[in-house]
């Protein structure tokens, strides 16, 4: 006899483990980003403040992404991956309601796990060190966004039709995903068990996956109707306020890379410099 897999030695607590991470913290978090993104539809201000409140985390922030972040993810789309490669749909057969949300549950996950790991990487660009982000990262249009200019890279990063339409398929997955998951969780932890709790956490799951979309749409309007240099110059007068009462210390890395200056873009640095001889 074939010695079994890890996946089928342990199918019965890693299904749950999958369950359960798929609300929280994986769920939560796309909740609280889809939330925090949507400040911008307030003021460039008011989510730059929440990016400030963020990263006042400083050197626990990564470990805070990693341990409750990505890790979690990576840990849901490869223990999904593995579910689905053990599962059969038979919607061709049985064209019911619930057969149907089984095939789109696993095709918006494997969407939605392909999704993420792309906009990690056009966001943050997965590496940080020289090399990566001069050959790979900067060729390849990653790394866009800048935490102390978060409205303007975020608009500029999304001015692209194409990539507006690629963010508007992932995020649509990732919220039927989350929704749909929420319902499926509760019959894996026996929350409902009935037929009548099951179509009313049904409902409640379906109201609340409306919700969540219509939230997307607004975080994806405002990232690509912003007035990119208006924004820019509100996060300037931020980050120098912030710096000068010492709430921050300085931290080019954070900044965008690119400042307009009369119709023409030149370098941080340069800028800087510029600053300077003028002082």
């Amino acid at each position: 006899m074939a010695a079994q897999s890890f996946y089928a030695r342990h199918e019965f607590f890693l299904r749950r483990l999958h369950s359960i991470t798929g609300v929280f913290p994986v769920g939560a978090f796309l909740l609280m980003h889809l939330t925090i993104n949507a400040s911008l539809l307030s003021a460039p201000s008011t989510f730059q403040k929440n990016l400030y409140q963020i990263h006042s985390l400083e050197s626990l922030l990564p470990i805070v992404e990693w341990l409750f972040i990505l890790l979690p993810i990576l840990f849901h789309g490869v223990i999904g991956v593995m579910i689905i490669r053990s599962g059969q749909a038979n919607t061709s057969m049985y064209p019911f309601a619930a057969n149907i949300r089984y095939t789109l549950q696993r095709a918006s996950g494997m969407i939605a796990f392909a999704f993420i790991v792309w906009h990690v990487f056009h966001m943050h660009g997965w590496f940080h060190f020289d090399f990566w982000a001069e050959h790979v990262s900067g060729p390849l249009h990653g790394a866009r966004f800048r935490p102390f200019n978060a409205a303007s890279t975020l608009g500029l990063a999304m001015q692209n039709p194409l990539v507006l339409a690629l963010y508007a398929v992932g995020v649509t997955a990732c919220v039927y995903h989350f929704a749909n998951g929420l319902w499926t969780m509760g019959m894996t932890w026996g929350l409902w068990t009935s037929v009548g709790a099951q179509q009313r956490a049904l409902q409640l799951c379906g109201g609340f996956g409306v919700a969540l979309g219509l939230l997307a749409v607004g975080v994806l309007y405002g990232t690509y109707t912003v007035n990119i240099q208006a924004a820019k110059d509100t996060e300037d007068r931020m980050y120098e306020s912030m710096v000068n009462s010492k709430e921050i210390q300085p931290n080019p890395d954070k900044r965008s890379q690119e400042t307009e200056v009369g119709g023409q873009r030149r370098t941080a640095e340069a800028a800087g410099l510029a600053r300077g001889a003028a002082e």
